[in-house]
């Protein structure tokens, strides 16, 4: 059983890792696709906006799919459907072409994000500990593989069908062997109570209840990233007066430290638990935004950054842990429910900063993710182990499904 769920969790890693280089590979290169498609400064907002809609629509049709599949199937055949979509984009000669890749890599990314987390969840579960934050970590680290390759091409002057190709046949055959090992837990069974923290999430009001704090700081964590991932190198460069190569930094820096707090994360989540964990990283994240609001130059601003990243990192993946505990009988539902929030706070950070920056100040403006994330606070004992349907307030581990993997071995 031991090493099934090593091979799951290390499999699920990589899975997590070729997502994060994957995503990294799109958004780094936007500048470069705009100019091989033609697509106007008019246009690309729209295509931009389209791949998180599209997203929502994955995460909500696999929500269903999952009632019948596993979600390690899902995984399967969606994290290969993404990477062709990205060779697509990069190969591409017509506009139509461009809004066929993006649309096929919306729909795919949403489910691949839903049940890689689903997975997650029911895995954490299986274990009895916090492993989630190690996965994210994964992720952090192939979107600082992803960006670094990116930058790489653009350094090179490769066409973008050249930066795609090496990375997508290195990581498709990979993360289709490494599905074979997935382990699916028993998260999809409703259990016979019905009611209370194992209930599905349906559209009854007291579930409603229970899974919006989760959704709203899902919401505001990711307007606090696209703020960082779209503004950082605008603000210091045109607020705090820094050099164009400098105002590069920010973003990688705010990656990195992303990466080192979820890579330590769960041990602080064993040690102290999920509550205290998200009530810092949401200080620790506020601060960062006040620093950088107030900074007085570039290298102040980008230690605002810095800490904006290492209190932002712990909130996604403890929040989609606390979903699976809120519902242990169907988190595979709530996980897919709560993912949509995850493209809603995107669409919405990065207009809102833009808007409030021209019509105000930038300096004021980041006072707003500031705000935002301070509202976790509100809602920090959401993250709290609940009662399960055994009536204790311990996560057993699942056992019935620990040594069949995707494949039913």
């Amino acid at each position: 059983m031991t090493e099934v769920l090593r091979r799951g969790r290390a499999s699920l890693a990589f899975s997590f890792f070729a997502q994060g280089a994957a995503f990294a590979l799109l958004v780094t290169r936007i500048p470069a696709i705009q100019d091989r498609y033609g697509v106007s400064d008019a246009l690309l907002p729209a295509f931009l906006a389209a791949v998180p809609v599209l997203a929502g629509v994955g995460s909500v049709t696999t929500e269903h799919l999952v009632k019948r599949i596993r979600p390690s199937r899902v995984l399967r055949w969606s994290q290969p459907v993404v990477l062709l979509a990205l060779l697509g984009a990069g190969a591409g000669d017509r506009i139509a072409e461009l809004a066929a890749a993006l649309a096929v890599f919306g729909l795919a990314v949403g489910a691949l994000d839903a049940s890689m987390n689903m997975l997650g969840v029911s895995l954490q579960r299986t274990y009895g500990r916090s492993i989630m934050l190690g996965f994210h970590a994964a992720y952090s680290l192939g979107g600082i593989v992803g960006a670094s390759l990116a930058w790489a091409g653009a350094h090179w002057h490769l066409a973008l069908v050249v930066s795609y190709l090496p990375v997508v046949v290195v990581l498709l055959p990979a993360a289709f062997v490494g599905s074979h090992w997935y382990v699916d837990g028993d998260s999809t069974a409703v259990p016979a109570t019905g009611d209370g923290a194992g209930s599905r999430p349906g559209g009854g009001s007291p579930v409603f209840r229970l899974l919006l704090p989760l959704c709203l700081v899902m919401t505001f964590a990711y307007i606090g990233d696209s703020t960082v991932s779209n503004w950082s190198a605008k603000y210091l460069q045109d607020v705090l007066g820094s050099s164009e190569q400098l105002a590069t930094v920010p973003y990688n820096v705010y990656m990195v430290t992303t990466l080192l707090g979820r890579a330590i994360g769960d041990f602080g989540v064993r040690r102290f638990g999920a509550v205290a964990v998200v009530r810092l990283g949401a200080l620790v994240a506020a601060a960062g935004f006040a620093v950088v609001a107030g900074a007085p130059g570039a290298w102040a601003g980008m230690l605002g950054f810095t800490l904006v990243g290492l209190g932002l990192c712990v909130l996604v993946p403890q929040t989609f842990a606390a979903a699976g505990r809120l519902f242990p009988g169907a988190s595979d539902a709530a996980v897919a429910r709560l993912n949509i929030f995850n493209y809603v706070g995107f669409l919405v950070g990065s207009p809102l900063v833009g808007a409030l920056g021209d019509a105000w100040n930038y300096r004021g403006a980041m006072l707003v993710p500031m705000v935002l994330v301070l509202v976790t606070l509100v809602y920090a004992r959401s993250f709290a182990r609940q009662p399960d349907r055994y009536g204790d307030h311990h996560e057993r581990p699942r056992t019935a499904d620990v040594g069949r993997g995707s494949n039913g071995l």
